[in-house]
């Protein structure tokens, strides 16, 4: 699968702050024979993730495009709002199973806003900010992701 990476965080972008939640999501995908096709960091700006997402699905023709950070509740956290307007379908049974098994680890977990959905023949899914969450949720949903991918590139499957 061909991989897109965006890191939505304001202290990534500047530099402040070293973007272990991307390289985390790198790490699992190459490892499980993936290819990351981009890699942006954008701030928490609406705009520059639609934007950031518009190339990753258009330009670029990534099959799945992960979103890290921005997901929570404070007031600057809008990367779900930002995926809402890119995508065309929702695919909310991803979104409900990461939650549902980061509940497993973590109470906190109830208060992620992360959403996933389809732009065109790509699946966008946004996953929390921390290193340890962004693993977890891969563990979640990653072995449905070949099938997912299959069924928007219209190639033969097996139901």
């Amino acid at each position: 699968m061909r991989i897109g990476i965006i890191t939505v965080s304001d202290a990534a972008h500047a530099g402040a702050r070293e973007d272990r939640s991307g390289a985390a999501i790198r790490e699992y995908v190459e490892r499980a024979g993936c290819s990351v096709i981009g890699h942006r960091i954008v701030p928490d700006e609406a705009d520059l993730i639609e934007n950031a997402l518009r190339e990753m699905t258009d330009d670029l023709d990534a099959d799945v495009v992960f979103t890290t950070g921005g997901t929570g509740l404070a007031p600057r956290d809008v990367t779900p709002e930002a995926t809402l307007r890119v995508i065309e379908r929702e695919a909310p049974g991803i979104a409900e199973a990461i939650r549902l098994e980061s509940l497993k680890k973590t109470r906190r977990a109830m208060l992620s806003r992360g959403v996933a959905g389809t732009r065109g023949r790509s699946l966008i899914i946004n996953l929390p900010g921390s290193a340890r969450a962004v693993v977890e949720s891969l563990h979640a949903v990653f072995d449905q992701l070949p099938h997912a991918v299959a069924l928007l590139r219209e190639q033969p499957i097996d139901h």
